[in-house]
């Protein structure tokens, strides 16, 4: 079927004619195959007007193509305001890398500093935000895929690891929310992940679906706590994971009841949610389903692969973005500077560094 959209347009400018249609876009963001776009690519978007776009190592190759890459996907739809999201936390969750972009310490090691120094933890931390929001702003990158929010526990799983900063709710807070405002200072909107936390988990959710049986008074005075110090943030990725407390069949992420008890309401985060990967195995449904049932409870899902056949079979089901989406979106970029501050990016580089020791 792939071949069928390239008919829908000849060019990307040809295509860019959705989004100023009025009519607003698809609930779900969507991923590419390379580094740049196929004509069936272009059709396909022109045709299928998804919010924004999410990138992976497969799509990097230089500056320069990274940005032209980014224009024309803003192009396939006519909105030059489609956000462009990536994975770039620091630590082996970074698809910017050496040696044409600096390598950043993982939040582990950002914990362990506050743990020994708080104030300088959360210097580090909202320095690496603007490193990270500096970075991304120079390609016209507009949305973080971080920070991790997830507590680091015995039972965590290397999926997590050092992605995490600390065990400590309220270290974790700290730190997650510095990281989103030296993001914000760069113009960059975080995502705070993987809500309602995925640090209980035993299991990959990219491969399997964890479940994780502690009461609601635990996980309210600790992996939530973490996400209720940081509700000013405004994204969040749901989890992929069954949380018994609240719903013993269903992951958060299908969850309305989760999404409503735990989320909006234990949690007490008003902004925007974004279901994680659609594709991993932690769901079991089709593709198609998947997308569904993440719609059910979250304003936006996501599909990574950049499958374009994986893509047909979503798009039909995907709905425009609903008025309470909008509201919350809306919201999120209110929440958004609307002034750069002055940063030395140089002296933050040289900063995050020095902490390789630890």
């Amino acid at each position: 079927m792939g071949k069928a959209w390239a008919a829908l347009s000849s060019n990307t400018e040809a295509a860019a004619q959705p989004g100023a249609t009025g009519k607003r876009p698809g609930a779900i963001i969507f991923g590419c195959a390379g580094p740049t776009l196929s004509a069936e690519e272009r059709g396909f978007f022109a045709h299928a007007d998804p919010y924004g776009f999410i990138l992976f190592r497969r799509n990097i190759e230089s500056r320069a193509q990274v940005i032209a890459l980014v224009a024309k996907l803003r192009a396939t739809v006519g909105r030059a305001d489609a956000p462009v999201l990536i994975d770039q936390e620091g630590g082996r969750v970074a698809r910017l890398g050496p040696p044409q972009w600096p390598k950043l310490p993982p939040g582990r090691v950002i914990g362990l500093l506050a743990e020994r120094n708080l104030s300088e933890g959360i210097a580090a931390a909202r320095a690496i935000g603007r490193v990270i929001g500096t970075m991304l702003a120079d390609l016209g990158i507009d949305v973080a895929c971080a920070p991790v929010a997830d507590l680091l526990l015995a039972e965590t799983h290397d999926v997590i690891g050092d992605r995490a900063f600390s065990a400590d709710p309220a270290i974790v807070g700290a730190l997650a929310g510095a990281i989103c405002s030296g993001l914000r200072d760069a113009g960059v909107t975080p995502i705070i992940k993987h809500i309602p936390g995925h640090g209980r988990a035993t299991a990959d959710s990219h491969l399997a679906l964890p479940r994780i049986d502690a009461d609601r008074q635990t996980l309210e005075t600790t992996d939530f706590a973490a996400f209720r110090a940081i509700t000013d943030a405004p994204w969040a990725m749901v989890a992929h994971c069954v949380y018994t407390a609240f719903d013993a069949d269903r992951p958060a992420s299908i969850s309305p009841v989760a999404i409503a008890e735990a989320i909006r309401g234990s949690i007490g985060y008003p902004g925007v949610l974004i279901a994680d990967d659609i594709g991993m195995k932690a769901l079991q449904g089709s593709l198609a389903d998947n997308a569904t049932a993440t719609l059910a409870g979250c304003d936006l899902t996501l599909h990574c692969s950049g499958n374009l056949m994986e893509m047909e079979e979503i798009a039909p089901v995907v709905q425009p973005l609903s008025d309470r989406a909008m509201a919350r979106l809306a919201a999120g970029s209110a929440w958004m500077r609307q002034d750069k501050i002055a940063f030395d990016n140089a002296a933050a580089l040289a900063l995050l560094a020095g902490l390789a020791a630890l």
